[in-house]
């Protein structure tokens, strides 16, 4: 079995704290920022950045379903990850400043480890193209929700 990655990034005009908030709250505006992949999302504990549970089902293809239950943490300032309990599947995401205050960069990087044989071979070779088109979208939307509330938007 082989590591499988996936990393999307954007610029965002709007404040790294502001766009943390937004990310970080999992009860209010996470579940805004999903794209139509999503399903079923659902928090379980808390609702804000560290210590809260949340349960999805990420519909990588019509046939590939993947339920997660995913914990939260705050290991440094402006990231968390999200670990599912069930998989060795990681997500963290980071926010650090792009040249002043009111810019940043967001990025995700999802890792897990890949099944084995044929069946692993097409998930390393189209999994990471599907997954970084659907978080490119949630970052647009992340863009967009931060942006509309950002003070320092044009």
């Amino acid at each position: 079995m082989a590591q499988v990655e996936v990393e999307a990034r954007r610029v965002i005009a709007a404040r790294p704290e502001e766009v943390y908030a937004a990310l970080a709250d999992y009860r209010e505006v996470h579940p805004r920022l999903l794209p139509e992949e999503f399903t079923d999302y659902e928090v379980r504990e808390g609702g804000q950045g560290a210590g809260t549970v949340i349960f999805l089902r990420l519909h990588a293809t019509r046939k590939r379903v993947r339920e997660c239950v995913l914990e939260i943490s705050e290991p440094e300032e402006r990231t968390l990850v999200e670990t599912d309990r069930d998989s060795t599947l990681v997500t963290t995401w980071t926010i650090t400043p792009d040249g002043g205050d009111d810019r940043c960069v967001a990025r995700v990087r999802t890792v897990w480890e890949g099944s084995g044989g044929i069946g692993g071979f097409f998930e390393r070779l189209f999994a990471p193209r599907v997954l970084k088109g659907v978080y490119e979208r949630l970052l647009e939307n992340l863009a967009a929700e931060a942006e509309r509330g950002s003070p320092t938007a044009g």
